[in-house]
């Protein structure tokens, strides 16, 4: 199962727009329909309920990694739960063994889990892709500081082109259906 699974970054908040929402739907649907196994936050809010939802109606296999104290908020069908002394731990469970990290819309814990997976694959400890599924433009502010980065000098291009952009599920799904 190892070599087919992919974290999945989203937001637990009950504020996130339908239209996040449903985009998330259809990653979940497309990539549990290619054979793969999620690894999400793993519990019943906002867009991981979405996610968490998704997966068990597709019948795929779905890991769910929380910090003990997010105990009380784990989905009830999840195919197997981790918990975690620390969030750092948690990030760190959720990209073990995966193919790729996909960022989905979400907030400041969203961005701190794709960040760090960009930094780990820039300096080799991560070997999976890292993708951000950039719905109606959501995360062209974090695309527009990472080329600042590259103009001013604080990153290669090469490592800013580490980080994969797609603008809509169709494109995300495509790209991760040629696997080896």
């Amino acid at each position: 199962m190892s070599k087919n699974l992919i974290a999945v970054f989203c937001s637990a908040s009950k504020a996130v727009p339908e239209k996040f929402n449903k985009a998330a739907e259809r990653v979940i649907s497309g990539l549990c329909g290619l054979g793969y196994g999620i690894v999400s936050g793993g519990t019943f809010l906002g867009t991981m309920g979405v996610v968490s939802e998704t997966v068990l109606k597709c019948g795929g296999y779905h890991k769910g990694v929380l910090p003990r104290f997010m105990e009380p908020l784990a989905f009830d069908g999840l195919s197997e739960t981790v918990f975690t002394d620390t969030m750092s731990q948690r990030k760190e469970e959720m990209r073990h063994d995966t193919v790729a990290a996909i960022a989905l819309p979400g907030g400041i814990g969203t961005l701190d889990e794709i960040i760090e997976t960009l930094v780990l694959k820039k300096l080799g400890p991560y070997e999976g892709r890292v993708i951000l599924l950039n719905i109606d433009g959501f995360f062209n502010p974090l695309m527009a500081l990472l080329d600042h980065y590259v103009a001013t000098g604080m990153m290669t291009q090469a490592d800013r082109d580490l980080m994969e952009c797609f603008d809509d599920e169709q494109s995300l799904i495509r790209s991760l259906s040629f696997r080896d």
